[in-house]
């Protein structure tokens, strides 16, 4: 019989996972923001920078003494983490790169046929080109390699055949990231770039396998088998079902876990002592967060709904007459609750982080307290972004409940 999980433990259990719950004492520095990216797995890269980066914002979310040139300091000088791909551009955890090696071969086989379908003739060359430029003069940028025999209208955003295959050799782990310049990604050699420790370890496909689900599903607490597939988006639906099977009753068990509002409980596959877990999970801070938009919490749309009955969507692709909310609008935590969402942009030559929009969820009081709480999380967010006020446009603070 599944054992039954409360919606309240549910929700406690995973913010603990994901570093939501309180955060350690003391100054953030490079040691402890390595244990906390991979306490949570990774972190996502995204380009839009409308108050920061994702991946800032998401790292600052967690601890509010981290500060940008830490994730540069462990990234670029101690090489702790390496940057490849989840389901996205992310920021990863060095001791991970040995399983990594499982994926890069994955995507030699992939990619190279979609890429050679693409480009037709010339794509072995530009990657023997781009390979050797690499070797010769070290870190190079995409920019680096533009020739005048750009081709438009065949795809990947009108990329030029250098750009095609600084992507593939990247994503097949021939090169790593070794900087980013503004935010344009400089290359190295892999042999340069990922310290030996991490390089030259190996691991076999069991191992692969093996790891991939019992390391998503630690992240996640609980998760029906997709779920674990998609955490990494490194081992395919059938291969994670495969792995829950053989080892139900042997270190695995079955639970219902109860949807929010006393929602019907969904089944899932979880740790046995998945009972030991839930006590051991603090209860959150009562204060309010603002999380970003690719914030690990809420990257399975699905889940998040199911749990904290939070129907959240980024609206950047949709066009601007038929959004709900707006471009990029942020999701607000408060304790267990997604309590609402704000829409705001760090002006920078002006020095204003503008709110423009304010929305809670249906019974959220914007109330006293709650006005107080977001206040002071925009005067931290503030200081962490270097603007020099906060602004609130006429009638963002009018709405909501």
């Amino acid at each position: 019989m599944a054992l039954p999980v409360r919606n309240a433990d549910a929700r406690r259990l995973i913010l603990h996972l994901q570093g939501l719950s309180r955060p350690p004492p003391g100054r953030l520095g490079t040691t402890g923001l390595r244990e906390l990216i991979e306490r949570i797995g990774f972190v996502q890269v995204d380009s839009i920078n409308t108050v920061e980066r994702a991946h800032h914002q998401i790292l600052f979310a967690r601890n509010r003494t981290y500060r940008q040139d830490l994730l540069r300091r462990l990234h670029e000088r101690e090489r702790a983490v390496f940057e490849n791909w989840t389901h996205d551009a992310s920021i990863i955890p060095g001791v991970f790169y040995p399983y990594w090696r499982h994926r890069f071969d994955h995507e030699k086989a992939r990619l190279r046929e979609r890429w050679r379908k693409w480009r037709r003739q010339g794509f072995e060359e530009a990657i023997e080109g781009v390979r050797t430029h690499i070797e010769r003069d070290g870190p190079t940028m995409s920019r680096d390699l533009e020739s005048d025999d750009r081709r438009g209208g065949d795809g990947w955003w009108d990329w030029h055949p250098a750009k095609t295959a600084l992507e593939y050799l990247w994503r097949t782990g021939e090169i790593a990231v070794v900087r980013r310049e503004g935010f344009q990604k400089v290359y190295d050699l892999s042999e340069r770039a990922i310290p030996d420790t991490y390089r030259t370890a190996r691991v076999s496909k069991s191992e692969y396998v093996d790891w991939a689900c019992r390391s998503a599903l630690d992240r996640l607490g609980f998760a029906t088998p997709g779920e674990i597939a998609a955490f990494w988006d490194a081992v395919s639906p059938g291969q994670a079902k495969r792995w829950c099977a053989a080892r139900m009753g042997r270190g695995l068990t079955e639970v219902a876990v109860e949807g929010v509002d006393g929602a019907k409980p969904r089944s899932c596959i979880a740790r046995a002592d998945i009972e030991t877990l839930i006590d051991g999970a603090p209860e959150p801070p009562g204060g309010l967060r603002i999380l970003s938009p690719f914030d690990p919490l809420l990257r399975d749309r699905a889940r998040t709904e199911r749990l904290f009955g939070f129907r959240y969507r980024i609206e950047v692709f949709v066009p601007a007459a038929r959004r709900e909310y707006g471009y990029y609008v942020f999701p607000m935590l408060e304790g267990k609750q997604l309590i609402g969402r704000i829409d705001m942009k760090h002006r920078r030559n002006e020095g204003v982080l503008a709110v423009t929009g304010l929305w809670f969820e249906p019974g959220v009081r914007n109330g006293v307290g709650r006005r107080r709480r977001l206040e002071a999380e925009l005067e931290r967010i503030r200081r962490f972004t270097g603007a020099e006020r906060v602004v609130f446009a006429d009638g963002a603070a009018k709405t909501g409940a």
